[in-house]
């Protein structure tokens, strides 16, 4: 089974083109998805038309992936009412094991975890609304007011006692993080160094004939990356725009949909088939 931390890389020209914020919302709503189903730590969402300010588009992704992974308990104390949240009600429920359906205290589980916004500081310690009908304390600590925080339940006697946790302690899936990144792909990669990284493109190879490879640099890789292109422009195009060379920068450029029927394929559909094909090697 593979443990390591699997990120994905999504261009801001996701949305481009989609004239319609109800459209752009629909479409983050199903990569938001896609991230969950095959248990993604990570969306990266990079620039990838350097001449225009690509800033309204990622802010707009990340802001709606972000409010996608948050249970939905936390979202009015977590997000102010932005304008590109209009359509946010239309955004598909991640059904995740950390967005609980269940909202009463007493059936709640010790060793159970649970994510939550800090309410108050007492001196016996901070205040926790963990989605229940009453909140959870963390004693003995005082943490900053109104952020979010993993807990686990430790006790349900009169007071709900919680403590904090973080994700890695987790033996389940337990949601994505947003990354918005200001840099390029090409220096993003050199930055972070990960340990494999695999970047999608029509001009690959088959994924059939790398498949095993791929499968065995995922058994000792601590952190991979799956990089998407936009529907405009492919990774290779996308990269040279840095003077890069794509096959230089990753491990692998592969084409997870050979022959394909349509003349472009939407990033949130070679987002769900390459991690199909992907999940089959990550996950065995």
């Amino acid at each position: 089974m593979h443990h390591g931390k699997v990120s994905i890389a999504i261009p801001a020209s996701v949305v481009s083109d989609t004239p319609h914020l109800r459209e752009k919302t629909s479409k983050i709503g199903l990569i938001g998805r896609a991230a969950a189903i095959f248990r993604i730590d990570e969306i990266i969402v990079y620039p990838d038309n350097l001449k225009t300010n690509q800033t309204q588009e990622m802010h707009l992704i990340a802001l709606l992936l972000s409010y996608m992974e948050t249970p939905q308990y936390l979202r009015k104390k977590l997000f102010k009412l932005e304008p590109e949240l209009q359509y946010a009600g239309i955004l598909p429920p991640l059904r995740t094991a950390h967005h609980p359906l269940e909202r009463t205290a007493k059936r709640l589980r010790i060793g159970e975890y649970r994510e939550g916004v800090t309410l108050t500081r007492k001196t016996e310690g901070t205040y926790v609304d963990i989605g229940v009908d009453q909140p959870a304390i963390v004693q003995n600590k005082q943490l900053a007011t109104d952020k979010r925080i993993t807990v686990k339940i430790r006790s349900i006697a009169k007071q709900i006692e919680a403590e904090p946790v973080t994700r890695d302690e987790i033996p389940e899936f337990w949601g994505y993080t947003v990354t918005s990144e200001e840099r390029p792909l090409g220096k993003i990669l050199k930055n972070r160094n990960f340990d494999l990284a695999i970047a999608t493109s029509r001009h690959g190879i088959p994924f059939s004939d790398v498949a095993e490879e791929i499968r065995q640099r995922c058994e000792t890789a601590r952190t991979i990356l799956v990089a998407l292109g936009a529907p405009n422009q492919g990774l290779t195009q996308i990269v040279s725009q840095e003077g890069l060379n794509l096959e230089n920068i990753v491990h692998f450029v592969v084409n997870t949909i050979p022959s394909q029927g349509t003349a472009t394929v939407r990033t949130e559909e070679a987002l769900i088939a390459s991690l199909a094909l992907l999940n089959v090697k990550l996950h065995h």
